[in-house]
């Protein structure tokens, strides 16, 4: 396979988590915008985020199938076609103002139609990263996935953090708010033009030349891989909570405290969004010299300890300890998505194994990631605590430590 074709699926997971930050990121505005405001407003755009999750599970689904009949490179092509054109057209919708409920209902159909494409987007770079890279590199160059995904949150940060800043309320609820959906689609017909010079993952290829492409992925993978896809569904439960919860919404979580404005939030998540980027390479380095397993566990301590007492600090801190709860937190969710990438492909072999992250991965995302940030939304409310986020990574961490002690090890060294 080219360096040319690894480096544009590496950079291909930039517009899938540019969207889903970009929306979590402006939860606050589109509220207002789609929702008019008011009390229970956030609560049902965050509500709707997480709707729309239920889709990711059903596209992977398909997705999967097609990438494991057809080839990854079809799977990256069809779901970037259509990331594009949901995108598009939210920029275009009308909003409360003008058709009352409705906006808000449109808004849902387009996040579930984004959710649906998005489902096979992130398990389909992972898959072709995987099999494309040097043994002994695997994790570097897996994570790499990882970090490309929060290159793709930094510049959903950059582009809502100078459309807020450089815009009154007014002007940004009335048209401001479009402006980062058309980057976004502009973003997407850029790399599905790239995907299209990519070559097929040479696995694929060697699964063709010697006839074991699978007939039925999904039952193939159900019969002989339900340990992995459980496996695959702890790793990607604990992946998932901590990133939605520990990095995407903090924004929200900072701004409903009164802890911080919108600008001032959104400026804190691109720091995070660095240490994150700057973090995902060295551990998914490090899971190549120590191995898969150590790093998780270690990881998922860190998760079960550590998170509280960071959003405890972030709510009743100075400036100075509320940038270092927001770091902590990116840091230990960009550790846990490095190492989790190469670790979730690996449990599969290439015969069903984009079916088999489909049943694992996405699955574990709709329930752990979509939910989550509605979750703790909800709860600090009725419960006026500012630590429940942090708990809720905790009790997810140590559910699946067992998990992370007792799996084996993929590294292909080990």
């Amino acid at each position: 396979m080219t360096r040319a074709s690894m480096v544009i699926a590496g950079l291909s997971t930039v517009v899938e988590w540019y969207d889903f930050t970009l929306y979590l990121y402006f939860a606050t505005v589109l509220s207002r915008v789609f929702f008019g405001g008011g009390a229970q407003s956030l609560l049902a755009t965050l509500a709707g985020f997480a709707i729309s999750y239920a889709m990711r599970p059903l596209g992977a689904l398909m997705f999967g199938i097609i990438g494991d009949k057809l080839g990854r490179r079809h799977t990256l092509l069809m779901s970037m076609a259509l990331m594009t054109l949901a995108m598009l057209i939210t920029a275009l919708l009308p909003d409360y103002q003008r058709i009352g409920p409705a906006a808000g209902y449109l808004l849902l159909l387009l996040r579930c139609l984004m959710a649906f494409s998005v489902g096979g987007e992130y398990t389909g770079v992972v898959a072709y990263l995987l099999e494309g890279a040097a043994r002994r590199h695997r994790g570097l160059v897996t994570s790499l996935a990882s970090a490309a995904s929060e290159i793709g949150a930094l510049l959903a940060v950059g582009v809502s953090a100078l459309t807020v800043g450089l815009l009154s309320q007014h002007n940004l609820d009335a048209w401001g708010w479009r402006i980062p959906f058309f980057v976004g689609a502009a973003l997407a017909a850029s790399i599905w033009i790239a995907r299209s010079t990519m070559q097929e993952s040479p696995d694929f290829e060697r699964q063709q030349a010697r006839g074991t492409v699978p007939a039925s992925p999904v039952r193939d993978t159900l019969a002989h891989h339900r340990a992995a896809i459980w496996r695959t569904f702890a790793i990607s439960a604990l992946g998932s909570i901590t990133y939605y919860v520990g990095i995407t919404y903090v924004p929200v979580f900072l701004s409903t405290t009164g802890t911080l404005g919108e600008s001032e939030s959104l400026t804190l998540s691109t720091i995070a969004a660095v240490a994150v980027i700057l973090v995902t390479p060295w551990v998914g380095a490090l899971s190549d010299r120590v191995g898969r397993k150590p790093v998780l566990a270690v990881l998922a301590v860190l998760c079960a300890v550590l998170p509280s007492s960071m959003f405890a600090l972030m709510a009743n801190g100075s400036l100075a300890q509320i940038i270092a709860g927001a770091v902590v937190l990116a840091c230990v969710a960009g550790g846990v998505s490095a190492v989790g990438a190469p670790a979730t492909a690996e449990q599969f072999p290439g015969e069903g194994r984009l079916s088999g992250l489909a049943l694992g991965v996405t699955v574990a995302t709709a329930i752990f990631g979509g939910v989550s940030p509605f979750l703790a939304e909800l709860l600090i409310k009725l419960t006026g605590w500012a630590a429940v986020p942090g708990a809720m990574i905790a009790v997810i961490a140590l559910a699946v430590l067992p998990v992370l002690l007792t799996m084996p090890e993929t590294r292909p060294s080990a």
